[in-house]
């Protein structure tokens, strides 16, 4: 059944290029969420004064992969322990969070962060929130990696996340 999840876990270039590879995976898209300003650009984002946070809205097939196996991605590929950073991006537009529309998102999403505790010696620091609203980002951060996998941070940053993935799931879940 056709579900979606939206999360933030650094740049969304980052965590887009990592789901669109995923078996059960239909769309990723990136956006902005919970923020207080209407229709955000990117400008407004990088301000750090928007409250949003960039995020990706996944679109998947839940027969084929589950809520908890995409959230057990979500915290490998990314720090969860580290607040509004990942890397050299720096900011509240790029904390970890998981929006959800449900109780039971909720629910799954805190178990997912308990899960994944286990694999941290600091705190996760990610969190666990409403969706307030979201917006879709502008055309050219969509499918930014797949159009732009050569410019220099794409390769410094992507591949090794595409890398945790591999490793602890294995080529049968791309």
């Amino acid at each position: 059944m056709k579900q979606e999840l939206i999360i933030g876990g650094g740049c969304f270039w980052c965590t887009e290029a990592v789901f669109e590879l995923l078996k059960g995976v239909s769309d990723v898209e990136s956006g902005y969420a919970n923020g207080n300003t209407p229709s955000p650009t990117y400008r407004d984002i990088c301000t750090g004064e928007s409250g949003y946070a960039e995020v990706i809205k996944i679109t998947y097939d839940d027969t084929i992969i589950s809520t908890d196996t995409l959230l057990d991605i979500f915290f490998t590929i990314h720090n969860p322990t580290t607040l509004n950073y990942q890397g050299a991006d720096r900011g509240t537009q790029y904390r970890s969070t998981i929006l959800h529309t449900s109780s039971q998102t909720a629910q799954t999403a805190q178990s997912a962060k308990q899960k994944a505790q286990k694999e941290y010696k600091d705190p996760i620091v990610t969190i666990i929130e409403p969706l307030q609203n979201y917006y879709q980002a502008e055309d050219y951060h969509q499918d930014y990696y797949r159009q732009n996998s050569m410019q220099g941070y794409c390769m410094a940053v992507i591949p090794p996340k595409i890398l945790k993935l591999q490793e602890k799931f294995g080529r049968e879940i791309a």
